[in-house]
């Protein structure tokens, strides 16, 4: 008998009401800068965009289409797809271990974490890629289980669609070969050709994303895969991974994974051990891109997001730490303890998390690193920002960095006209403003200067500044913008030099 806190039903209802908290939190929260710019890309759908695939896109556009131009229109979608995740993490769990107590709490630890709280609330391609990993996951389940070559072909499909979402998805090539050829009872797949046939369909579904960056000198590949290469090794890295994912993961789901991946290293208690594939198969879905991350982190930062792909397998780690084996009685009591408080604990945190970015509460109103990403003030800032650009005429508002430029394309009155003077690889599939918006006043929104853009003097009849406006959140600045009046360029506006990718200058 299970508890009634682990009953399909009561799952559902506490799945539900997370999500639900979400779309709350959605509708009040400002965009991030890079939701504003996944937002425009939205706009002009495309095969590809300089910066990701584009299922981030498609996700947004789904949103918007629903509930408008919005936060929450944004943001919808992402938050919606913690449903069929869920789903996916509960049965794979269930198809695996067959204990229902194990798929309940899967299911509930992966929503108790910060990763799926606030990684779907805040749209980036991690989290299409997130949600399409518990499919790649529970489709191998059903391999498994079933033990019929057409469930390749739904892992193929849905490792298709984890590359349309972000290039980390490789990583899913290499663990399928692993798990077939560590898990015994998997090794006849290797001479099946329903693997490669999935192989076949995920390339197929992927194919849009290479057609695009074969039109476009192949830069997405470059300055994603770039990232890999080993320019020197430090230590300082690391010390934020480790932290980073305790708290995207909870302290508490954190304690239990890392005593459900021990335990699944080890052979069952089962004899025979006839959990060895399922065992193999969690333990390969973690640790392929986990260890790969660590060696990142020992040349370069890692974004606490990027490993989302792993917290599906992760939750079902956890959860079998709480019910697929039995433990001294030390341990016992820390893993109970944790599963107790994971679900509260991770609300709370979400909550904490949230308030302090709306409003600043926890650090005394000041500054903090929440405001580097989350634009608040920014509805208060645009509506300045306008009427400074009606008060001296400008036909068109530009900036220098996608950050700003996306937000004034979102918060400004819509149809106004905004462009990036720079980095126009990040717009290639976007129309540009018509050539006459270009050619009188214009409007610079940027960093502060204190004799204004004089890098520009050259370029314009004539640069002056205008005014520094303050961007605020509970009333106390956080953040300051200069206003500077660009008047009759003297060539082409748009500085249209290649990225760095392509032998361009340096961002």
């Amino acid at each position: 008998m299970i508890s009634d806190a682990l009953k399909p039903r009561r799952v559902a209802l506490i799945v539900g009401a997370l999500v639900l908290l979400r779309l709350v939190v959605a509708a009040v929260t400002p965009l991030t800068f890079d939701e504003a710019y996944y937002w425009t890309w939205s706009k002009h759908l495309a095969g590809g965009y300089y910066d990701h695939p584009p299922a981030v896109a498609l996700v947004i556009r789904l949103g918007t289409m629903i509930a408008g131009d919005t936060e929450l229109g944004v943001r919808l979608v992402s938050i919606l797809l913690a449903l069929p995740m869920s789903w996916a993490v509960y049965r794979a769990a269930e198809i695996l271990f067959g204990d229902v107590r194990i798929a309940a709490l899967s299911a509930i630890l992966l929503n108790a974490t910060m990763m799926v709280g606030a990684g779907l609330v805040i749209v980036t391609p991690d989290a299409p890629l997130m949600v399409t990993s518990a499919f790649v996951l529970l489709f191998q389940a059903k391999v498994l289980q079933t033990g019929r070559g057409v469930w390749w072909l739904a892992v193929g499909a849905a490792v298709g669609c984890a590359l349309v979402s972000k290039y980390t998805a490789l990583f899913f090539g290499a663990q399928i070969l692993l798990w077939l050829l560590l898990a015994k009872d998997m090794r006849r797949w290797l001479a099946s050709p329903w693997p490669y046939l999935g192989g076949v369909l995920a390339f197929v579904i992927f194919s849009p994303v290479l057609l695009w960056n074969a039109d476009h000198h192949w830069v997405s590949f470059i300055k994603q895969l770039g990232r890999a290469r080993v320019e020197g090794m430090t230590l300082k890295f690391i010390a934020e991974t480790i932290p980073a994912q305790i708290a995207f993961a909870t302290p508490s789901v954190f304690i239990l994974g890392v005593f459900g991946l021990y335990a699944l290293l080890k052979r069952s208690e089962h004899k025979p051990d006839t959990q060895a594939a399922a065992r193999t198969l969690i333990n390969t879905s973690f640790w392929i891109i986990f260890v790969y991350f660590i060696w990142h982190s020992l040349h370069a930062r890692v974004e606490a997001n990027w490993l989302g792909p792993v917290y599906p397998a992760f939750s079902i780690a956890a959860a079998y730490a709480a019910f697929g084996r039995t433990w001294a009685a030390r341990e016992q009591w820390t893993i109970d303890l944790s599963r107790r408080w994971a679900l509260p604990i991770g609300v709370l945190l979400f909550v904490a998390l949230i308030v302090q970015a709306n409003t600043g509460l926890f650090t005394g109103f000041r500054r903090d690193p929440t405001v580097r990403s989350v634009a608040v003030g920014w509805r208060e800032l645009a509506k300045e920002i306008e009427a400074t650009r009606i008060r001296i005429g400008a036909s068109c508002v530009v900036a220098e960095d996608y950050g700003t430029t996306s937000l004034l394309a979102f918060y400004l009155p819509k149809g106004t006209c905004v462009a990036q003077r720079n980095q126009r690889i990040r717009w290639v599939n976007m129309p540009e403003p018509e050539p006459a918006l270009l050619m009188g006043k214009l409007l610079l929104v940027g960093d502060v200067f204190p004799q204004g853009p004089v890098h520009l003097a050259g370029q314009y009849e004539r640069v002056e500044k205008l005014a520094n406006i303050e961007r605020k959140r509970s009333g106390v600045p956080v953040e300051t913008y200069q206003l500077s009046l660009l008047d009759t360029p003297k060539g082409d506006l748009l500085d249209r030099s290649p990225p760095p990718e392509l032998g361009g200058p340096a961002h």
